[in-house]
């Protein structure tokens, strides 16, 4: 099997995706990881080369499919960017077996995740002030609603609202299981 996470940044996508896989016994891999070793940069500095976020995405994707073409991710975790049921990411989704899970929490608990990185990617340490929170909460709302039509497209949104990682992971593990496994209670690989 085959499970993709996605959700807004700093919702949890890596983090419960790793424990997920470690929970299912699956090979984990981070897209965004993926794209910057397919290129050689970090995606800040990809970004950088295109006028839109649609032409970025489009070459970006070649990664996605890249990775998808490896033996080692038939069975597997992997976390895709806020916007990997758009565009380029979702043509190459629909042209491969798996499960899109979307993770999804409350506003303040995703900005409480925060982290701002570089332009090379390396986390940036650095206490907010209230007007930068109030700022920061404006924008995640935002992206929220600017993908809430695209997480449409996932076969299962999970709540992790008031969830620590590993609570996260069991919850994400047991609605897959409802929702995928007749005895309810083990993921049947070929099912998927």
């Amino acid at each position: 099997m085959r499970i993709f996470l996605t959700g807004v940044s700093c919702v949890g996508k890596t983090m419960i995706g790793r424990r997920l896989s470690e929970l299912l016994d699956l090979d984990f891999f981070d897209l965004d990881e993926e794209i910057e070793r397919f290129f050689g940069t970090s995606i800040e500095r990809l970004q950088n080369r295109f006028i839109t976020m649609h032409s970025f995405r489009e070459e970006a994707a070649k990664a996605l499919a890249h990775l998808l073409g490896r033996p080692a991710t038939r069975e597997c975790v992997i976390t895709l960017p806020p916007s990997g049921l758009m565009g380029g990411y979702l043509r190459v989704l629909k042209k491969s077996l798996g499960i899109r899970v979307v993770l999804t929490d409350l506003p303040e608990r995703i900005l409480e995740r925060l982290v701002l990185y570089d332009v090379d990617s390396r986390p940036i340490e650095k206490s907010l002030t209230a007007a930068e929170k109030r700022l920061y909460l404006r924008e995640i709302k935002k992206d929220i609603t600017y993908f809430r039509s695209s997480y449409e497209r996932a076969n299962l949104q999970v709540d992790i609202s008031g969830l620590d990682v590993d609570e996260a992971a069991q919850q994400v593990k047991l609605e897959l299981e409802a929702t995928y496994s007749e005895t309810g209670s083990v993921l049947e690989r070929s099912q998927f």
